[in-house]
């Protein structure tokens, strides 16, 4: 059992207020994009003599944690709800960097509750399956469905918009730096938009330039340069619009399809082209 989670990027990002849980509400777009890991899933059977969860990686180096993965995660949740679930094998292959601000880990949560209801013909209806998600995180929600979205909430509210990005192509960069997102958001002020994403997101993508934000960039500009001269050096090779996704580090350009930038950052930055 085999399938490829994808990532997405954010166009723009509001945070708009702080919640009585401590959580933020926030107004965001999901976008999702065809940079993907590969997640692998089999059948435990040997459960007995082996780990009941036996928990593998490569690529992209992390944690091999079984208490905090969201691909165990999912399989507990579900194990709950369906004890005779067989014990299962997981390996994952990260091509989709770390912490990045692009989703990969709650993308690779979200496809393994998929993976694990269509192979083990659990019948869960999609919106069951988002709920498991929420449990997993705010956006793992998104990637039940997987398709461009307005996001408010926490990011689980969500409605599908009329979005295709197709005509372009999308450069990513990520220049390794890590930005914790718990401390990202207490640096943030939170307030209400004058102008919703769903209007902005309307206009031609010219005009996304001035009026499509990320309430994250400011600060992280602030603490790491390098982010911002990432940004600039897009503008510069041509892109219609650039951004920070999520709380960072990645900043994406959104190219025309016949525009080749010339693009040089250091060897230690991951840097990939995709279609929109």
């Amino acid at each position: 059992m085999i399938v490829y989670p994808n990532c997405k990027i954010n166009l723009g990002l509001h945070v708009i207020e702080k919640r009585a849980d401590k959580y933020h509400n926030i107004e965001t777009i999901f976008y999702p994009v065809p940079l993907t890991d590969t997640l692998e899933i089999v059948e435990n059977a040997d459960p007995e003599n082996s780990p009941k969860f036996p928990l593998t990686a490569s690529g992209f180096p992390i944690e091999i944690d079984t208490k905090n993965n969201l691909c165990v995660k999912a399989y507990k949740l579900l194990k709950k709800d369906f004890p005779k679930l067989p014990w299962v094998r997981v390996h994952i292959h990260k091509g989709i960097p770390v912490g990045a601000g692009l989703g990969g880990g709650s993308s690779d949560g979200a496809f393994a509750l998929k993976l694990y209801n269509d192979h083990f013909k659990l019948g869960i209806s999609t919106d069951k399956l988002k709920e498991y998600a929420l449990m997993l995180g705010s956006d793992c929600p998104f990637f039940i469905n997987n398709k461009p979205s307005h996001a408010t909430g926490k990011g689980e509210i969500l409605q599908e918009i009329d979005l295709d990005l197709s005509a372009y192509k999308i450069v990513l960069v990520n220049p390794g730096i890590a930005i914790n997102t718990t401390e990202a958001f207490g640096k943030i002020n939170p307030s209400i938009p004058e102008q919703s994403l769903l209007e902005i997101i309307k206009a031609p993508i010219e005009r996304w330039k001035d009026n499509l934000t990320n309430d994250f960039e400011m600060n992280a500009f602030k603490m790491y340069p390098k982010i911002v001269d990432v940004k600039d050096c897009l503008y510069v090779q041509g892109a219609i619009y650039a951004s920070m996704t999520g709380s960072g580090s990645t900043v994406y350009g959104i190219f025309e399809k016949n525009k080749n930038p010339q693009l040089d950052f250091p060897d230690s930055y991951f840097v990939k082209t995709l279609n929109g």
